[in-house]
């Protein structure tokens, strides 16, 4: 049976997320996002399933650092619904709650919540992680917020679902694996992510990103690195619309060689859902994806 690592504990968002996007295969959780790019490298997992961007708290910064340099190639995306959920142990009141435990994203996602109970926050490993030291602590007074996987693996009871603030929070994951596996050419949506080194000269950014916008290629995604210490970022990634051998993105790629030092492509994989329009019910995103 084929393997899928993600980083968190049993019942996280990103367990939630691999089993939605590959039903059938194991779940191996991992402490950090290294350990599944690692678990990946080594053989332990087939793929990984990493989250890159949240509806509420933008990109995961430690993602964009691990991944130009992980050598692994993206085959897949997935948008999860994060839907937090209040547990405690079976019987709990929760006018006894004084303390709700959860990872420091959420407790940022769930503020009206905390101000509503009048309790702290409390900052764990991550939400599944929570819901584990709930369970361990067996004191009526904790509670955490996580999944509602994470409250049934943990035997914890729902006080409140959907405590989250937004109702649009959903987080993007990339699907990385050792192997290169480009969507067919006819996959009716396909997003196409670029890994690019602008020479240091006046003009350059301009030049590599206007070939997309000459070419009539949709843009949902930019990212900037520093590289060896400089405070220039010159290093790119970005997301586009299209396959790499359509006309319109074959001609965008054609002028990279002009104004890059180097470049090459992390990905081609069908699109889960249409990254320019506006999902129903959500804000300013659109079809980005917090991990946990």
């Amino acid at each position: 049976m084929p393997v899928i690592a993600f980083q968190g504990r049993p019942g996280a968002y990103s367990d939630q997320a691999c089993r939605a996007s590959r039903p059938g295969w194991t779940t191996l959780p991992c402490t950090t996002f290294a350990g599944a790019i690692a678990a990946v490298h080594d053989g332990q997992a087939d793929a990984a399933m990493l989250a890159c961007e949240n509806s509420l708290v933008g990109r995961v910064p430690e993602i964009h650092l691990l991944l130009p340099q992980a050598g692994l190639h993206i085959v897949g995306e997935h948008f999860q619904r994060v839907e937090h959920c209040l547990m405690a142990l079976p019987g709990t009141k929760i006018e006894t709650i004084r303390r709700v435990h959860t990872h420091p994203v959420a407790l940022g996602q769930i503020t009206k919540l905390l101000a509503e109970l009048d309790v702290p926050g409390v900052a764990a490993f991550d939400t599944a992680g929570a819901a584990e030291l709930v369970r361990e602590w067996g004191n009526p007074e904790d509670a955490a917020v996580a999944s509602r996987l994470a409250a049934e693996l943990n035997g914890l009871e729902i006080l409140r679902a959907n405590v989250e603030d937004a109702a649009h929070n959903t987080t993007r994951f990339y699907i990385v694996s050792r192997e290169v596996i480009w969507a067919e050419r006819d996959t009716p949506d396909v997003m196409t992510t670029l890994l690019f080194r602008v020479r240091n000269a006046p003009g350059t950014l301009y030049e590599a990103l206007g070939g997309f916008a000459r070419a009539g290629v949709n843009m949902t995604r930019l990212e900037s690195y520093m590289l060896g210490g400089s405070f220039a970022a010159t290093q790119f990634l970005l997301d586009v619309e299209g396959h790499p051998a359509d006309d319109r993105l074959g001609a965008a790629l054609e002028v990279l060689p002009a104004s890059c030092d180097e470049w090459s492509i992390l990905g081609v994989y069908p699109a889960t859902r249409p990254h320019h329009v506006r999902q129903a019910g959500q804000g300013a995103f659109a079809g980005q994806g917090s991990h946990d």
